[in-house]
Formats: C-alpha cells, structure tokens, sequence
C-alpha cells in the first residue's frame, strides 16, 4: 500500500484543530446534513397527497424503500472510497446525486417513476450523513465531540421540524408557482444545495492521506444482489404471497448474494467494502446490532404516525407535521444532554440502556391510539419515544467510531448509517406491508359490525351516494383516501376505527422488536473514550512510519510502504476491544 499525506496550510503539525477551524468546517458539514436530514422527514407528511395525486396510495411504500435500498447500499462505499480518496470531494459528489435525484423526483408522473427517481436520489444520500459523521470524527476527540454537538443536533432538529412542516405546507398547496405543491418538497432542495457547495468548497479543508488501495466493487455488486431480492419480497410478500414460488425466489437470490458477500468481504482483508475484522470488536458488532434494530422502529415503525393523523384525525399535512414536534422535541433534548453528560463523564453505555426502555415504553402506549384517542395523548407517547430514540442516535455511533481504528473512521461512520438504513428499509416495507395488508381486512370487519348499529342505517338511507362511493372505494383498495373528507360520521367512523386497530397490531410488533434493543444494549461494551481526534491519531501513525523508514533508510517522509495494517500506532488501535 502507498501512502501519502497532504496538509491543509493552517493545519497543526499534530492533526489537531482549533476551536475556530472546527466551528468553520462545521458551517459546512450542517449545510449537507440539513439537506439530507430535511429529506428524510419531508416526504412523510406528503405520501398522502403525492399517493392520492398520482392514483396509488398503496405504492407508497415503494418511494420510500427504493430511497433506502440506494442509501443503504451506496453508504459504505462512500464510507470506504473517502477513507481512500479524502473526504471532501466524496463529499461534493454525493450532495450532487442527491440534488439531480431531488430535480427528477419533481418531474415524476406516477408512483413507480418517482420510486425510480427516489432510487437516484438515495446513492447521494447515502453519502451525505455517512460522511459527515466521518469528518466529525476526524477533528473532533470522542470525549470533546458533545461540546460541538449542540450545533450538528441544533441543525438536526431544525431540518427535522421544518421538514414535516414543509412537506404539509407544499402537499397542502394546489398549486405553487404554476406547479403542483407537492413536487416543491423536492425541488426545495436545489436551491440548499448549490449554496452548500459553494461553502463546502470554500472551508472544508482537511488533512488527508491518500492510500492505494483495490476498490470492493465486487462487495458492492454482492451486497445489491443479497439486499434488493429481500426487501421486494418485504414489499411484495403480502400480493404474491409469503410462501410463493416467486417469494422463495427473492428468499433464495438474497441468500446466496448475502453469503457470497461475506466471502468476498473475507477475501478482500482491508479492502473491502465492510472490514469484517471491524466485528471483531463486541462493541461494534453489538452496537451495529442495536442501530439495525432501532433503524427498523423509527422509520417502520414511526411511519404509520403521519397516515393516523391524516386519515383517522383528519389532519391536513401541514398540521400533521406540526404534531410530530413532540417527538423532534424530546429527540433534540435527549440527545444534547446526552452528549454534554458524555463529554463530562466520559461514559455513554447507560444512555443506549434508558433509551432502549424508553422507546419501549413509548411504543407500547402507542398501542392504546384508537379513532377516538385526544390528539394530546399521541403527542405524549411520541415524546416518550423520541426521547428514547435521542439517547440511542449519538450514544451508538459514538460507540461505533470510538471502538475501530482512526483509519477506519469513514468505514465506521458508513456502518452507522448502514446498519440503520438496514433496518429502516426492511422496517417500512415489512410494517407497511403489514399495515395495508391488516387494514384490507379489518377496514371491512367494522363495516360489517357496524351495519347492525342504528346510527349506520340512518346514515345510509340519509345518504345512498356515499355508501355507493364508499363501496366503490373499498373495492378498489386504499389508493386513495380523499373520499372519506365527504362521508357522514357514522359512515366514516368504521373505516378510522378498522385503520386505527390496524395501526395498533404495528406498534405491538415494534414494541416486542425493541426488547432485543434492551437486550443489546445491555450487551454492550463500554470502551474507554480516545482523547485525540481522527486526524490526530492518524498523524501520530504517520510520524511512527516516518521514523521507522528514517531508521532504516527508507523513503522520504510523506511517503511509506508497508502491508494493511501499516501506521497502526498505539493510540489509534488502543480503544479496540478484543473479540
């Protein structure tokens, strides 16, 4: 392997930076996050809309998981390709992709082709939060990181509140600017994004060492094929049939492509995609773990909120959005006196712990929601539940970054995202799936109970054209919900009763899922806190392999030779954990 070391200027021989130069390279770092935080929760509150608009509600779920398979898969690759080619331009390239997927995802004129846009999009999304956590990690010491946290969750929580707003307040727009509402949610982000360029290319500079190395596109390629056959069965199993010839078919491609994954992974050592001698460490393979779990039950299981507010409470998307603000809240709090602990103590593995309860808790009165729970009480349980989630999010990637060596700080902060968009695709299409699949039967189950009630019968001797729509419309599936806006109550009432009890099995299933989360996080191991940075870590290396072909007469400094695991030094490798 060939190394080589550039220097930033004004960079500290030791890899160290001052208060200033990270405020200033943060300026740019929240600008991607913004974007890319802003789109994960924007669409949301407008599936709906967008559903109803393009004539297939019950596609909603292909939107999402396409955005999610890309991500997923895209995430360690540029994890990896930073590690080798700097951070910076891996940087630029990945809010690119996401800008011209956000300007196709405008255009689309049906579910599936926006689906496909969503798909483009993702691949620059999944380089976006990776490899800002990345450079995160390179300039700021574990112990130090919560004192700059407050700025990163700040931004978080902003781009996380504006972007269920925004979303509201677009689908709630006929027309805008002579375009339909709804496809300014995505052409919002061209404007963010041209200016985070330029800012990201006028101050993030970085110290960077170039390592040559074999680019795991094999891993890549095997990593699809193993995650793609999976998630459409996830999508697919409740049409075609969980036991079907074409299910077992998606069973077995994944299979195969997963275990063929593995074994190249093991082939490649370092190269590859996702270093298996990472697992090595119990806490990162514990902490991975845990973030696939809590992937699944934040955007799984959270993603039935928005459609009860819609459907049942009657929510329009705008004030759908402003209901989720509990849950933002509780996850902003959490997560900064989480860190500003952290930073004071030193120790994190308590959080994951109460944290883990908490979203238990939370998702188990969620359980009780029905067509006729005070809006007041949903809000209550999804504070619990962000709160929960907020002591999860840092605590575990920091966990993460700080249990592998400083060279594989892209790889590790790839893994964060990885693992949770693991979870979160498998999570949205198998509880969404579950969602539709239980409201096509329970839908009817109190239609046909309420049929004996007095009120039911008035109604509908009052109102024959609504029962004839409500028939046609119940029919044909739920593509689209916008009929029940003129349905008298006592006909409209079964259908928020049936979704709502559909709703609940959800959160039951998530609630139980969360009890390995407990679990894991129990299991996990606390390793000491590193007191250097990324980049100070990796110039002590560099200054130990200097030495060392000084002494025996090598190459030049800057300039090294060795095999993998070259420029190791004591405190890279000194928070990993045995096996």
């Amino acid at each position: 392997m060939s190394v080589t070391a550039t220097h930033p200027a004004d960079a500290p021989s030791d890899g160290a930076l001052t208060h200033r130069q990270i405020l200033t390279i943060l300026s740019g770092l929240v600008l991607g996050m913004f974007l890319a935080a802003l789109d994960q929760t924007i669409v949301s509150t407008a599936i709906k809309t967008i559903g109803n608009d393009l004539n297939n509600l019950s596609a909603q779920a292909w939107v999402t998981t396409a955005f999610l398979i890309t991500s997923t898969i895209a995430a360690p690759l540029f994890g990896k390709l930073s590690d080798i080619y700097g951070r910076k331009r891996l940087f630029m390239l990945a809010i690119v992709i996401f800008v011209i997927g956000s300007a196709l995802c405008g255009l689309a004129q049906s579910m599936y082709e926006l689906a496909a846009f969503r798909a483009f999009q993702g691949i620059g999304a999944g380089g976006i939060m990776p490899l800002a956590l990345a450079v995160i990690g390179d300039i700021i010491p574990p112990r130090e990181r919560a004192r700059y946290q407050g700025y990163m969750m700040a931004v978080f929580a902003s781009a996380s509140v504006l972007g269920p707003v925004l979303g509201g307040l677009f689908s709630g727009t006929d027309s805008f600017l002579g375009t339909a509402g709804w496809r300014w949610i995505f052409y919002i982000n061209v404007p963010i994004a041209a200016f985070a360029l330029v800012v990201i290319a006028k101050v993030l500079h970085l110290d960077h060492v170039r390592r040559e190395r074999k680019i795991d596109w094999w891993g890549s390629a095997l990593l699809a094929v193993g995650l793609v056959p999976l998630l459409v069965v996830a999508e697919q199993g409740q049409s075609w049939g969980w036991a079907s010839v074409s299910s077992f078919a998606c069973y077995l491609i994944g299979a195969a492509g997963l275990v063929l994954f593995v074994w190249v992974e093991n082939r490649m050592g370092d190269d590859a995609l996702l270093p298996l001698r990472l697992f090595r460490s119990s806490t990162f393979s514990v902490a991975s773990a845990q973030v696939t779990i809590i992937g699944m039950a934040m955007f799984g299981g959270m993603s039935v909120i928005p459609l009860y507010l819609q459907i049942v409470k009657g929510a329009s998307p705008t004030k759908s959005g402003l209901l989720t603000l509990p849950l933002v809240a509780g996850l902003m709090i959490a997560s900064v006196v989480a860190g500003q602990l952290v930073a004071r103590t030193g120790r994190y593995k308590i959080f994951p712990v109460v944290g883990s309860l908490l979203m238990v808790i939370g998702m188990a009165v969620m359980i009780t929601i029905g067509a006729d729970t005070p809006l007041w009480q949903t809000d209550v349980y999804m504070a619990v539940f962000g709160v929960g989630l907020g002591l999860n999010m840092q605590s575990l990637v920091l966990a993460m970054q700080n249990s592998v060596p400083a060279k594989d700080m892209g790889v590790a902060s790839a893994a964060s995202s990885f693992f949770r968009s693991i979870g979160g695709t498998l999570g949205t299409a198998i509880f969404l799936s579950v969602l539709f699949s239980l409201a096509g039967t329970k839908i009817p189950h109190e239609y046909a109970k309420a049929g004996a009630t007095q009120s039911f019968t008035e109604a509908s001797k009052a109102h024959p054209d609504q029962v004839a729509s409500l028939h046609q419309h119940l029919s044909g599936g739920l593509n689209d919900t916008s009929f029940l806006n003129g349905l008298a109550k006592p006909l409209s009432h079964p259908f928020f009763v049936g979704f709502s009890d559909s709703g609940d099995v959800v959160f039951a299933v998530v609630a139980v899922l969360l009890l390995a989360a407990v679990v894991f996080s129990l299991m996990l191991k606390e390793v000491p806190l590193r007191l250097v940075s990324g980049n100070q870590a990796r110039s002590e290396a560099e200054a130990v392999s200097m030495n060392k072909a000084d002494a025996a007469g090598g190459p030049d400094a800057g300039t090294a030779d060795s095999g993998p695991s070259a420029g190791a030094s004591d405190a890279e490798t000194s928070a990993v954990d045995p096996a």
